[in-house]
């Protein structure tokens, strides 16, 4: 039976898709997340989400937003599901920041991120009519662990997965499944055999690890 290491723990629905496909599951959370204080105008035009975690960081802090743009369908759901106005959701943060820049002059945006965030978004405001005002609201750190055995496939959910699990062990042959090109072109560092979800969902890396992996007679 072939193994696969998750560098997130899933949800039982998350597990059955994997164990039904009939591979062997071992989890971990490869990265610890730490909500921060932060202080934020009551009243948002317009407001940037990268990860799921920067929208649970502003959940209940009464804060109203007009425009929401997010990367990510999981992060737009999240959105949605708290009521905020979606204007554009994008697979990875390059290609949200085109997209800004080319739709909207002198505009105030407000980026809610994380302490390991990338510099896609804060770099295509520099010489932008933009202005961007960026608020830390929560601390990624890394739960590096070693591992000993070898897998079939590892599966990673963000850059600082990749960088949690490469501090004490190797890619070497293993399969490794991104969720986004963010997070793919992280693993590139380490590994060429790198395949990358369709979507970004967790759902969808599983979806090819079982594509991947398994052999159907």
């Amino acid at each position: 039976m072939k193994t696969v290491l998750s560098t997130k723990k899933l949800s039982l629905s998350q597990k059955e898709l994997l164990l039904n496909a009939g591979l062997c599951l071992v989890e971990y959370d490869a990265i610890k997340i730490e909500f921060l204080p932060f202080e934020a105008p009551n009243t948002i035009k317009n407001a940037i989400f990268t990860s799921q975690n920067a929208v649970r960081s502003v959940e209940g802090k009464n804060l109203s937003f007009e425009n929401t743009f997010c990367v990510g369908k999981k992060t737009e759901a999240l959105l949605t599901k708290n009521n905020k106005n979606v204007i554009k959701m994008s697979q990875n943060a390059s290609e949200l920041a085109h997209f800004i820049q080319k739709n909207y002059q002198n505009e105030a945006f407000w980026f809610f991120s994380g302490s390991k965030r990338r510099d896609e978004i804060p770099a295509s405001f520099k010489n932008s009519k933009n202005t961007l005002f960026e608020v830390k609201t929560y601390k990624t750190t890394l739960n590096s662990v070693k591992f000993d055995q070898k897998w079939d496939g590892i599966l990673f959910f963000s850059p600082s997965g990749v960088s949690s699990f490469t501090e004490k062990n190797t890619l070497g042959n293993s399969t490794i499944f991104c969720i986004g090109e963010t997070t793919a072109s992280e693993a590139k560092k380490f590994s060429q055999n790198i395949i990358v979800a369709n979507a970004t969902s967790v759902e969808s890396v599983i979806a090819k690890v079982a594509k991947t992996l398994v052999t159907y007679d």
